[in-house]
């Protein structure tokens, strides 16, 4: 993987000195992450005029879940008596007279940018901007794979989830359970707080599970994805508890499944981010849902949940091959409950098929 890590520093690299940068500091951890290929807590990356350097403020612990660093990379841990680990590396670019630094100014904090003039005065500090995060857009095979795999994992917790007894447990409860299976089957976490959501709280969009118990009739809607090699990915489905599905909520399934199934059809390498959001809102908006719709129909997954690109409708860009995204419309009814269907996919040319489906639960309306 070194040379993997290499070419993407070398390709940052090359970007920054043609801005006339030649030392570069990053300190955003999925960036660190992705560059270095590990990020310990507090560790910033330097890319010298001379050497790559990785700052640790302590050893990293060789954890296979926290990735492992670059054979290429200097690694420095610092003494506990050197402070910011920040600081140290516009030091260390200074004394290799580097004129201009590259920082990561929407990551730091007034104080940590103030505390590196203060250090290099007659360095040049510049900004970086989002030149990480738009490198890392499009995955290669191997970020792939490892999404491939917590999709996997992913759905084989929640389809042991969907084999027990749900009726009088806790929407908290639940989500624990999800949780800890998502471990069992090989995760290094989740890839973000699991929202399990019944009855009057089913559809609604980031719900923090709470002491509802599941009831007879219920709609259950759940979120939830594995982080496997700091990779993340999510689904969310929405089944019926117990019983027949009433008509409305049978009527409100097949509305969102639409609206669902027209964003997955519209990722395609060069659709524009925000025709992807109309394809999926302008069902749910014809029925009359507009106005209580999120503000995004999707977004890009990888080291981050939540990373560009936003399928959104303002959202300027065009979708590449190998980009993987969420596409995730939902209702909520209030006092009534709702409906979301989440799925991860990888945008793919429509020669090799179309969009890679990550997530395959059934999104049948099931009632368990």
């Amino acid at each position: 993987m070194s040379e993997v890590f290499g070419a993407r520093r070398g390709r940052l690299r090359d970007r920054c000195a043609a801005a006339g940068s030649a030392a570069v500091l990053i300190s955003r951890p999925a960036n660190v992450r992705y560059l270095a290929g590990t990020a310990p807590p507090g560790a910033v990356l330097l890319l010298g005029p001379d050497e790559d350097a990785l700052l640790c403020p302590r050893t990293p612990t060789g954890d296979p879940a926290d990735g492992r660093p670059d054979e290429e990379l200097r690694l420095t841990v610092l003494p506990t008596s050197a402070g910011d680990p920040a600081v140290a590396a516009a030091e260390l670019a200074r004394s290799a007279s580097a004129e201009a630094l590259a920082v990561e100014e929407h990551h730091l904090t007034v104080a940590r940018h103030r505390a590196l003039t203060s250090v290099a005065p007659r360095l040049h500090i510049t900004d970086l901007g989002l030149a990480v995060e738009q490198q890392r857009i499009v995955k290669d095979e191997d970020e792939i794979a490892c999404l491939r795999i917590a999709g996997e994992i992913t759905d084989q917790a929640l389809g042991e989830l969907l084999e027990s007894i749900l009726v009088g447990r806790t929407e908290r409860h639940l989500a624990l359970e999800l949780e800890r299976r998502l471990v069992d089957h090989g995760a290094d976490g989740p890839a973000f707080p699991t929202s399990v959501a019944t009855g009057p709280n089913s559809g609604r969009p980031g719900h923090r599970p709470s002491d509802r118990r599941v009831e007879e009739g219920d709609f259950l809607s759940v979120c939830l994805g594995a982080n496997y090699r700091g990779y993340r990915c999510e689904i969310g489905r929405t089944f019926v508890i117990g019983t027949t599905p009433a008509d409305w909520q049978i009527e409100l399934y097949e509305l969102v499944f639409a609206a669902q199934r027209a964003g997955r059809e519209a990722l395609l390498p060069g659709a524009a981010y925000r025709e992807v959001d109309h394809a999926a809102r302008q069902i749910l908006d014809a029925a009359g849902h507009g106005e209580a719709l999120a503000p995004r129909t999707g977004h890009g997954v990888g080291l981050e949940i939540g990373e560009d690109p936003q399928l959104a409708p303002a959202a300027m860009g065009k979708l590449d091959a190998c980009v993987p995204v969420t596409v995730e419309p939902g209702v909520h009814l209030p006092g009534r409950g709702g409906v979301r269907i989440d799925d991860t996919l990888v945008v793919r040319q429509e020669a090799d098929g179309g969009p890679e489906l990550l997530t395959i639960t059934t999104k049948e309306l099931l009632a368990l």
